[in-house]
Order: C-alpha cells, then sequence, then structure tokens
C-alpha cells in the first residue's frame, strides 16, 4: 500500500535527520536543535494547525502516524514537534479572534513552538493545589509563581500558563504571554533521562503583566483538560513508534547472534517474543488510530470547543495513554533483557529506546493519576459521582 505524501516526507527526514544519531541526540544539545528548522523543510511544521492561520489543517489521525514515525528515529524530537497542540488547541477555541490571529498565524509563518506552563513541585499531580496567581490591574493581569516542567519554554514564541485567581481561591485562568514579556525567567534545563533532544524548563514568573484579552474563555483547568487530550494520544504514539524501532533492533541483533550453535533467528524464544510484540504493537496501533478518530470527529463539529468542555478529558485518550505506556515499557524491558549485559550498556541503542519509552507513563499525569481519573470519571455512576 502506497504511503502517502506527507508520510514518506516524514520518514525521510527521519532517516536524514534523525536515524543513527543517537550519540548527537541523546547527549542534552543545545536547544533547540537546527534540525527543528529544517523538519520546517517538509511543510509539516505545527501540522495539527487550522488551514485559516496557514497551517497543513491535518487531523490528529494523521497527527499519529506522523509522530509514530519520527519516535521511531528519536521520540525526543517527536515530543519537541508536536507538545505544541496543546497550547494552540486552548488558544484556538477558546481565545477571542484577535488573539488568535495576532498569535497563531505568526506561529505558522514562523515555524514557531510553544509551550504550557502548568505543573508545579508542590501540587505535583493535583492542579487544583497549584499556587501561581494571576491578578487583574485594570485592564490588565499580572502573573506571579514558579512552574516545574515545561518543555520548549525558553524558545517559545508565546506560553500558556495555567494559574488560580487571586480573587478567586476556587477560579482558573489559562492565559497567553508572548516570551519576551518581562518577568519570565528559565531558571534551569531539566537534565531529563530520556528524551534529551527535547528541552524541559522550570521556569519562574514575577509580575508578568499581558493584557487581559490575553486570558482564555472558561475554566484555566478544564481547559488544560482539553488540551491534554491531543497531547496524551500523541504521546501514546511515540510509544508505537518507540516499540517498532525495538522490534527492528532486535531483528538486527539477532542476525548476528548465535545460540546454541544456530542463529538466533531460529530460536523458538525469540521467535515467541518477537511474535508477542508484533501482535503488541498491531494493537497499540490500532488503539491510537481510533483515539485519534473519536477526538477529530469532535474536533470537527462546528461547536468543537463547547463540546471538548462539555466533554473534558475524553476516554480514549486516558486509556490509550496508559495501555501505550504500559504496553510499550514492557515490549523494551523484554528486548532490553534478550541484549543481555549489552542491553545494559550505551553501547547498544536499546538502553535509549528504553528511557525514551519510560517518559510515557510519566508526563502529562502518571498511570496512577489516569487510573483514577478513569476511575472517577467513567467507572463511578453518573450519579455518585462527587
Amino acid at each position: 500500500m502506497k504511503q502517502p505524501d506527507y508520510l514518506r516526507a516524514v520518514q525521510g527526514f527521519a532517516r536524514r535527520e534523525l536515524l543513527g544519531k543517537e550519540a548527537y541526540l541523546d547527549a542534552l544539545a543545545e536547544a533547540p536543535l537546527p534540525l527543528y528548522g529544517r523538519f520546517a523543510g517538509t511543510g509539516l511544521a505545527n501540522w495539527w494547525m487550522p488551514k485559516e492561520f496557514g497551517g497543513p489543517g491535518m487531523g490528529l489521525e494523521e497527527g499519529v502516524r506522523i509522530a509514530a514515525e519520527l519516535a521511531y528515529a528519536d521520540a525526543g524530537a517527536a515530543f519537541t514537534l508536536f507538545i505544541p497542540v496543546l497550547a494552540t488547541s486552548m488558544v484556538n477555541w477558546y481565545g477571542d479572534a484577535e488573539l488568535r490571529e495576532r498569535h497563531l498565524g505568526p506561529l505558522v509563518a514562523g515555524n514557531g513552538f510553544c509551550a504550557t506552563l502548568g505543573s508545579e513541585h508542590a501540587a505535583g499531580s493535583e492542579l487544583a493545589r497549584i499556587s501561581t496567581t494571576a491578578r487583574r490591574e485594570g485592564g490588565a493581569v499580572v502573573l506571579d509563581g514558579r512552574k516545574a516542567f515545561s518543555t520548549n519554554t525558553d524558545f517559545a514564541r508565546f506560553i500558556v500558563v495555567i494559574a488560580r485567581a487571586e480573587d478567586d481561591p476556587a477560579g482558573y485562568l489559562a492565559v497567553l504571554v508572548p516570551r519576551d514579556t518581562p518577568g519570565i525567567t528559565v531558571e534551569k534545563r531539566w537534565d531529563v533521562i530520556g528524551l534529551r533532544s527535547s528541552a524541559t524548563y522550570q521556569v519562574a514568573l514575577s509580575g508578568v503583566r499581558v493584557p487581559a484579552g490575553n486570558v482564555l474563555r472558561g475554566n484555566g483547568l478544564r481547559l488544560l483538560e482539553v488540551g491534554l487530550n491531543a497531547s496524551r494520544i500523541l504521546i501514546a504514539a511515540t510509544a508505537l513508534g518507540i516499540a517498532r524501532r525495538v522490534r527492528d533492533v532486535c531483528m538486527e541483533y539477532a542476525k548476528s547472534k548465535s545460540v546454541k550453535g544456530a542463529p538466533l533467528t531460529a530460536n523458538a524464544v525469540f521467535a515467541g517474543r518477537l511474535g508477542q510484540f508484533e501482535m503488541q504493537i498491531e494493537v497499540m496501533a490500532n488503539q491510537c488510530l481510533a483515539a485519534a478518530r473519536a477526538y477529530d470527529e469532535i474536533a470537527a463539529r462546528p461547536d468543537a470547543g463547547e463540546e471538548f468542555l462539555r466533554v473534558g478529558t475524553l476516554k480514549q485518550a486516558l486509556t490509550t495513554k496508559m495501555f501505550c505506556g504500559q504496553t510499550g515499557w514492557g515490549i523494551a524491558s523484554t528486548a532490553s533483557e534478550m541484549f543481555g549485559g549489552l542491553g545494559y550498556t550505551h553501547e547498544s541503542v536499546i538502553g535509549k529506546l528504553l528511557r525514551d519509552m519510560r517518559y510515557v507513563s510519566i508526563v502529562e499525569g502518571g498511570d496512577d493519576v489516569l487510573r483514577d481519573l478513569v476511575f472517577s470519571r467513567y467507572v463511578v455512576p453518573v450519579s455518585k459521582r462527587s
């Protein structure tokens, strides 16, 4: 079956820029990597952005395929390139027309990045406990606080900050802030274990002042829930790409490895494990695509923003991320054992793949957090929910 043009373009980019360059990509190089600029040459930078802002206007189903292809070669590159979907989704659906035009069009035209600042050390997964505040002063909003983990912030064109309304402890805002606004300080870049071609920062906000019109419509935590739907599904797709690479690395290793005088490919245990991998990879792919189609069905509606607000966290986004993270980890962990001592060194790419896979069950809600969400939103009967 012939691959669509966009997928061939992504595969070509991955072969040229990512595959075989693990030593460079895994070295926490200065961000952003120049290769992200070269990705724009494919015409697919910010591929989900609507055509009205000059974007390709692709759906999440295509996005799953793109993210998986990129992650096959390097999950950090995939994460860097798709994580702006979180902030842009919130701005596109809940920013006013002038705000969208002022920021989304230039983002696309400049093949730029944006970031979301939600997590905080003390609050952890309980985002309702965040301490970053937003106070209104005349026609402005002023932000103060510290955010723990935010990918792409230092080179973002704008950021979306989730903050507690100072005059309403139960109220939360999502505020668009241009990156060059005074008062934003990138305190450090985290030395992450995996995804080392990406860049995640700790950020301080001190007296950051923007017009009140930069506040997005709706409760900030609810808007964050909506934005996380797309990014969680794409994070799951990176597990799919890594798992496919793990499978292929195992096959390459088996060609040069013998057991009891026979090629490893002829070993029944090896064959059984690879057969198991293939079954799991197939189910991961089907699950990612099904979740993306569910998302796209809502996104195509004329009232998409309102419907996403009504639904909040999609069940398919939660379960897909959980399933792919757990299944992918099992594949990568089993594969690393197959390499013996070599699998616990930097001499084989399998170690990098194992570290990259681990992030899927950690970022944007660890598995225990997502299990609780699934239970409270989709298991407990509606009449008994608090």
